[in-house]
């Protein structure tokens, strides 16, 4: 190896790490308002000129330590209900700002955007991300651990910008109800800021610009202080419903369904919420992507419902494997049918270093299913500084069905392992009942370690899980086995010279299954990749080699026509992937995989185009092509997907989602029109269109089912 390249790893290694990534000053002091703030994006206010700046932005990428291209400043004032936050990006080449969505929860890594992570427990380990672009678009994300985020969250908080010659600027306005903090004569919470300027690949933060973390990790951030006296009164949040809809089914005919319902929050503490629903509808979630799948194992569908995802790590244990032991899309649904949500209690947030998730929602008797209690109750206790203890229990009861769940896991968690490296070590074990009664073979358990880093990112696992273990409430996707898995990636920052920001290696990333009972081999996985960069001009490229292996104790029915027979198959794959800068207006990504398939061969190819007309119009299509060939035949699926999204304004947007799959004999459409009256009010008009069975001889003007639904949800607060 060349002297150089030997002299930059050893860099990587001993230098980096001597940096501290905090900068003076590190301690931001909010400054009270007496007068109100016009939100306009403009900052015209005097009190925005009195209240303290900072501006000591330190890059991330694509130089790291090096001092901000462009001059960045934020301020925070606030008053007794609310908190407002100034934010000024000056940039010295305007025509460089890269903006092209207006829409709410817009994909802001490919946007100019700001972020704002805001900790109100200070616990080092939750807090609230908020991200705009120069449009004024708005996301939101709940931080948990330091690592997790949940961007389905949707917080009621706004923002305006405007844009000069000098850059783009932006009042940002959150209320304190919003936000879950303890009580205090005068509040002291973690927060940092992030600016990213696509079109030079740079990310500057204020504090902890790490490459370790991402700006989640709020052990990082630095100090707001100065909040005092601040309007601590019980709130009570109201979000009633009406919908109207029609619904056509081609065996079942017209119905005009209609209903009201709604959600209550009631603020129970600063920190401790209590959500009350009656006859919950789900009518404007975004439909399902059907994949084709050539596994014979089930999709896992994420959970979309607003409802279940508010606090959703409050409820989170996982199995490990893929498995979780409670998983809230088996709530509203049993066999396969959807069922009404009567009557639903959720209390939720913490009390001191106690971490709580309570959930009790009680589902309606249809014809052939009886009346079903869903309970979940998750726990998790802060130790020390990043660590937790913590267990759950599930319980779904109905007059066929009583099960039981109950679990404890822990994890040791640290950003200081060798001196400023993250390391995580977790483990659980869990058991599952009938009628409160333990039973054999019903348990599992995992064990895990890692290493998570921009160096060296290193995963080890060892996991099991009885034939008997059965959660009602859960997601299961094998069972009887023990596993071990190990993934080791590597990630060296070299050759800049050639363009390259960080190389892509993996070692090594494997799984391996073998049937608990036996102890025979069931199923092996693993992926090396020899090759791969991100450049610094934001393309990437991978090379994979990977080899399998699967155990098939009975037939295996792929399509009507092919069946694998039983057996045992190793197979053999190459993978290349190649993906351009999604910051760009137009980019694409391209994969293909080509090898063994059981006792056949398969070809697969997948394209992806994005296409950003304007900050209005944005265009997002998917294409899967697969080619098995047998030698009973051959199997040739087409999957294709199109996203379309045209926002008329930051608060008035309508999509498109509209789905072809030739496997499974489906093709979906689904119009949404989403309209934003006033923050926390919702106005939804809903249109899907189905065809299933034959798709290749439908006739367009007849799809087998209809749904169409006008649903407002309207916000009070008291």
């Amino acid at each position: 190896m060349p002297r150089k390249y030997l002299v930059a790893l050893i860099l990587l290694f001993v230098v980096q790490p001597l940096f501290s990534q905090r900068s003076h000053p590190w301690v931001l002091t909010a400054t009270k308002t007496e007068k109100k703030i016009k939100l306009d994006g403009v900052l015209s206010e005097a009190v925005w000129k009195q209240a303290m700046h900072v501006s000591n932005f330190t890059q991330r990428d694509l130089n790291f330590g090096e001092p901000s291209t462009e001059r960045t400043e934020t301020a925070i004032l606030y008053d007794k209900y609310t908190l407002y936050i100034g934010v000024w990006c000056y940039q010295k080449d305007v025509s460089k700002i890269v903006a092209k969505n207006l829409n709410r929860d817009f994909d802001y890594e490919t946007d100019d955007n700001f972020q704002i992570i805001i900790s109100p427990f200070n616990d080092n380990r939750n807090g609230y991300l908020f991200v705009i672009n120069p449009n004024g678009a708005r996301a939101d994300v709940q931080v948990y651990g330091g690592e997790d985020g949940n961007e389905d969250w949707n917080g009621v908080w706004d923002v305006k910008t405007t844009i000069t010659d000098e850059g783009w600027f932006a009042e940002i306005y959150i209320p304190f109800t919003t936000l879950q903090f303890k009580r205090g004569s005068e509040l002291n919470w973690a927060i940092n800021f992030e600016r990213d300027i696509v079109s030079k690949n740079e990310e500057t933060l204020w504090q902890g610009w790490s490459r370790d973390n991402s700006i989640f990790a709020v052990n990082r951030a630095g100090k707001l202080t100065g909040i005092k006296d601040i309007a601590y009164a019980k709130k009570f949040e109201l979000k009633p419903y009406g919908l109207a809809g029609w619904r056509y089914d081609k065996e079942e005919g017209n119905s005009y369904p209609l209903k009201v319902g709604g959600n209550l929050n009631i603020y129970l503490s600063p920190t401790l919420k209590l959500n009350l629903t009656s006859f919950t509808d789900f009518a404007q979630v975004e439909a399902d992507r059907i994949p084709v799948n050539l596994s014979r194992f089930g999709v896992f569908y994420p959970e979309k419902r607003q409802f279940f995802l508010e606090g959703y790590d409050m409820y989170n244990y996982y199995l490990g494997d893929r498995n979780n032991a409670f998983y809230s899309r088996q709530i509203g649904v049993e066999d396969g049918e959807q069922v009404p949500i009567i009557i639903g209690a959720r209390l939720y947030g913490k009390v001191g270093k106690n971490n709580v998730g309570f959930l009790n929602i009680q589902e309606g008797k249809t014809d052939s299913i009886s009346s079903t209690n869903n309970t979940v109750f998750r726990y998790k206790r802060d130790v020390g500084k990043q660590s937790y203890i913590g267990g759950i229990f599930t319980n779904k009861i109905n007059n066929t069905t009583s099960n039981q769940v109950i679990g404890i896991d822990a994890a040791y968690q640290t950003s200081e392992f060798l001196k400023n490296k993250n390391l995580v070590i977790a483990g659980s074990f869990t058991t599952s009942m009938e009628k409160f009664t333990l039973r054999k073979n019903a348990a599992t358990y995992r064990v895990y370690i890692d290493y998570p880093n921009d160096l060296i990112d290193n995963y080890m696992a060892v996991g099991s899980m009885q034939s008997g273990f059965n959660p009602e409430l859960g997601y299961i996707r094998r069972t009887n086995y023990d596993s071990y898995s190990w993934y080791l990636r590597i990630s060296p920052r070299v050759f800049p010279k050639l363009g390259i920001k960080r190389l892509l290696l993996k070692p090594w990333g494997f799984t391996a299954y073998y049937t608990h009972t036996t102890g025979e081999l069931e199923s092996f996985s693993n992926e090396t990749r020899p090759l791969g960069a991100v450049f610094r001009s934001g393309e990437r490229f991978e090379v994979n080699f990977i080899q399998s292996f699967d155990r098939l104790d009975e037939e295996f029915v792929l399509t009507d026509g092919i069946t694998i027979p039983k057996g045992k198959y190793w197979m053999y794959k190459y993978e290349l992937q190649f993906e351009t800068y999604q910051a760009r207006r137009v980019w694409a990504a391209l994969f293909y995989n080509w090898g063994g398939f059981y006792n056949g061969r398969i070809k697969t190819f997948e394209t992806e185009l994005g296409l950003n007309v304007n900050k209005h119009l944005n265009l997002n299509g998917s294409y899967t092509f697969n080619f098995v060939s047998f030698s009973s035949g051959d199997v040739v699926t087409n999957e294709l997907a199109l996203y379309l999204n045209y926002a008329f304004t930051t608060k008035l947007n309508l999509s498109l989602f509209s789905q072809y799959n030739d496997l499974d004999q489906v093709m979906l459409y689904n119009f949404r029109l989403h309209w934003i009256p006033k923050v926390g009010s919702d106005l939804y008009v809903v249109y899907n269109i189905g065809y299933e069975d034959r798709i290749k001889e439908i006739d367009y003007l007849k799809p087998q089912t209809t749904d169409a639904a006008v649903k407002l949800v309207y916000r009070f607060v008291f």
